[in-house]
């Protein structure tokens, strides 16, 4: 049921129809929709029983008299019929649509007709119309009577100045409106107990409006101003902001004795005046030294000092004017070295300026450290070893491949005539009793009770990367600062518990009960210290103590120069000299705000892992010793197998530990289902015959011998490769014939060259003596050795003609 609506007013106490009632006017009361009650299905909503307030005169009111307007979907809707009733319902008009409404609401108005707007002339206007819904009879959880309430008088809104942010605006606006409220308080001494609440609530807006501005902008990656706000931004995206690493260095300590013990974490220190080298720990002299400020680097392994490693000479088999050749990985030490340890790490170092023999000239960059592999001082009867023909005790040493040396050293040799021509066999020395020490300074336990965010008092905190004793010596000293952690401890306790806190890069992997803490670092290098939850790490209980241990000294201001330790923190008197002969290596800074801005948007949209075949390739490539790999998916049955086959540099054959190696560097990227297998490349030999004209001035024997160097697979004395060193072909490469002529041509003395044969090894089918080239395919890499040993792995037939 609706009833008749006005529509200008919403009305507590409505009158109109006692009024209309009482009056010879008449109009609408309220409007029934025929649904459940109608004699079928197709009239439901059809006819609308529109109730008067008074009864309706005879023939006043029929079809063009009654409208109705508004609905959504469906309209207008079309009135078939308008019916006045009799006897008892003599004050109902009967109202026949063609069809229903949709659900929105509808109004039925009396008009004068259908060019007329107006209501009759009998009718009230105030109750002319009246609106409704054909669905009103249709479940609803509502009331369906119309609430009118009278709202009450909405309140004034103070104006206000919402772009006070500081002090001395939020203290205007506050006495701008007291002014308003209290027009006759009017004091402004600041003694005055109203002016000190207004300033009191001006100073906690001020504070509040900070926290506000601050948070927001630490809310953003390239708004943060604070870097452990940076840090958790990039944390979000999956990059970790490193703090940097510490320096490393080689340090040799000199001894007079044998067994002398160094224990690990033993400080030494930079050159400092009017200090001994032995420093006394604990001593007066120590303190007195580090108010030096010296750099203090501290030994990571215990070793035992021999003096007979202090020096070792090399061993030239009575022979003069040697060197250790670039590449070596093998040499012999005059001495026989019983102690020496297999996996000891040397220091080779130029001693003597060769062309002079003085110390002062010897070159200090010709140095290098070699971790050995194997040390052989024992023949098989168990005898020192000798050298048979003069009967010299001597010690022979291997060292990994990867520290074979970037440079020769010359072992002996002589003086230049200027400096007597003197022959000189010290001119290179292997220096052992060598420790790996990396910079930081140990300061005293700090001792501080947990608050919300402790803080340790020293900087800049030591960030160590993991040390592996095994790793070749030239890798001892590349760290990864993505890897390294800060070197400090906690020893927390409560009541008679003790329990050690160790930092981790985060708490997404620790246990509710693990002892674990996040170290974040500060742009001022102050580091705080972030506890656990008790879901994501432990949260210590109230009343916990905690004492620090950590170490200090980080940055690239560890990398000094060789020849700067020279002190040791020590009492043992066999001690006599310190010495770095290597400058130290590895001091990363901090990474800077801008990088993180820049890289951590991008880092997560680095792909790390292999997918399709190129994939794989690009990811065996990242191994420093891969010149090139390809990759080949191939079904093996119940799964797919992927094929790597890789070319290493200089033709390095593929051996198990570098397979074993290779996989673990893959296995990160490996997708699952996918099994990995490396291959070694399909080498191809090829068969080259050459014919050389000679020109008359020049000698067979020298063009011949320059030729077979060019078209060589070797690195030539003077640093250049032959024309067929392995670096120079990969997968696939095609070889071209014109290069080959051009190589033959520019050596001194050849007035002509003709190739006669340009084929795959064995097979005249494949001579690319027409087309100009010899093509690969995608796994075959050209190859010639030309080597009378392996004749299978490629020939070069070279015949010379004129000269002399």
């Amino acid at each position: 049921m609706s009833e008749s609506t006005a529509p200008l007013y919403f009305c507590c106490d409505e009158r109109r129809r006692d009024a209309v009632r009482a009056s010879s006017l008449n109009g609408i009361d309220y409007l029934e929709v025929v649904d459940h009650d109608a004699p079928n299905e197709a009239d439901r909503q059809r006819f609308l029983r529109v109730h008067f307030v008074n009864d309706i005169a005879a023939n006043s009111l029929a079809r063009v008299n009654v409208t109705i307007s508004g609905g959504e979907r469906l309209r207008p809707i079309v009135v078939l019929d308008a019916t006045i009733g009799t006897a008892d319902d003599s004050d109902v008009l009967t109202v026949e649509v063609e069809e229903p409404g949709d659900f929105s609401i509808y109004t039925l108005s009396l008009v004068r007709g259908p060019h007329d707007p107006n209501p009759p002339s009998e009718i009230d206007p105030r109750l002319a119309a009246v609106d409704f819904s054909f669905k009103v009879e249709c479940p609803s959880d509502f009331d369906c009577a119309p609430k009118h309430i009278c709202p009450p008088e909405p309140p004034v809104q103070p104006e206000i100045n919402y772009l006070a942010k500081d002090y001395a605006s939020f203290r205007k606006l506050i006495f701008d409106r007291m002014s308003l409220l209290l027009p006759d308080w009017r004091e402004r001494n600041p003694a005055d107990l109203g002016v000190a609440l207004v300033e009191l609530l001006a100073y906690a807006g001020d504070q509040l409006s900070y926290q506000q501005d601050a948070i927001a902008t630490e809310a953003y990656l390239n708004s943060a101003r604070k870097r452990v706000s940076l840090q958790r931004q990039a944390r979000l995206v999956d990059y970790f902001v490193h703090n940097g690493t510490n320096a490393r260095v080689w340090v040799q300590l000199t001894s007079e004795a044998d067994l002398v013990n160094v224990p690990a974490k033993t400080q030494v220190l930079s050159r400092l005046e009017r200090t001994n080298v032995r420093i006394p720990p604990g001593s007066s002299a120590l303190d007195d030294a580090l108010r030096q400020h010296p750099m203090v680097f501290e030994t990571i392994h215990p070793t035992t000092l021999f003096a007979a490693h202090n020096a070792m000479p090399f061993y030239t088999w009575s022979d003069r004017e040697c060197c250790l050749p670039k590449g070596a990985t093998f040499a012999t030490l005059e001495g026989h070295f019983p102690d020496l340890p297999n996996d000891a790490v040397l220091v080779f170092e130029e001693q003597r300026g060769p062309l002079t023999g003085e110390e002062e000239d010897a070159d200090r960059t010709r140095r290098w450290a070699v971790r050995l592999t194997s040390v052989q001082t024992f023949d098989a009867a168990s005898q020192p070893l000798t050298d048979p023909l003069t009967g010299t005790q001597i010690t022979n040493i291997e060292w990994m491949a990867e520290d074979a040396l970037p440079f020769p050293f010359c072992l002996s040799g002589f003086t230049d005539e200027e400096h007597g021509a003197q022959f000189r066999d010290d001119l290179s020395i292997a220096h052992g009793n060598i420790v790996l020490a990396d910079r930081c300074h140990r300061p005293p336990p700090q001792f501080a009770r947990p608050r919300f965010r402790p803080s340790l008092q020293g900087r800049p905190l030591t960030q160590v990367s993991p040390y592996d004793s095994a790793q070749p010596a030239s890798k001892s000293l590349s760290v990864d600062p993505a890897a390294a952690l800060p070197e400090v401890t906690l020893e927390s306790t409560l009541g008679t518990d003790t329990s050690e806190w160790n930092p981790q890069r985060d708490l997404l992997g620790s246990a509710p009960d693990a002892t674990e803490i996040v170290v974040e670092i500060e742009n001022d290098g102050v580091a705080y210290l972030r506890f656990g939850d008790d879901e994501y790490g432990q949260l210590p209980e109230s009343g916990t103590t905690f004492e620090a241990t950590y170490r200090i000294g980080n940055g690239s201001a560890g990398n000094i120069g060789a020849e700067m330790l020279a002190h040791i923190v020590s009492n043992d008197p066999a001690i006599t000299a310190v010495r770095n002969p290597l400058p130290a290596a590895g001091g990363i800074d901090p990474e800077t705000m801008a990088d993180v801005r820049r890289d951590a948007p991008q880092a997560f949209r680095t792909q790390k892992r292999a997918v399709t075949e190129a994939d794989y390739a690009r990811t065996a490539e990242l191994d420093t010793s891969i010149q090139r790999a390809a990759a080949t998916f191939r079904w093996t049955g119940n799964w797919h197998t992927v094929f790597i086959t890789v070319d290493r540099f200089d033709g390095v054959v593929l051996t198990n530990e570098f397979e074993a190696q290779l996989r673990r560097e893959i296995e990160p990227y490996r997708m699952a289902g996918h099994d990995l297998e490396i291959d070694s490349p399909h080498y191809v030999p090829l068969e080259i015959e050459m014919f050389v004209c000679v020109k008359p001035d020049y000698f067979r024997t020298d063009v011949e011998a320059a030729l077979v160097d060019i078209f060589s697979n070797r690195i030539l004395a003077d640093g250049t490769k032959g024309l067929f060193q392995p670096d120079f072909f990969t997968f696939g490469q095609t070889v071209y014939l014109s290069r080959l002529y051009a190589a033959g041509q520019a050596v001194a003395g050849v007035a002509s060259v003709e190739i006669t044969v340009f084929q795959r090894q064995g097979l005249p089918a494949t001579s690319g003596l027409t087309n100009g080239f010899l093509t690969m395919n995608r796994l075959e890499i050209a190859r010639l050795e030309n080597d009378p040993n392996f004749p299978e792995r490629g020939l070069f037939t070279l015949k010379l003609g004129g000269g002399r």
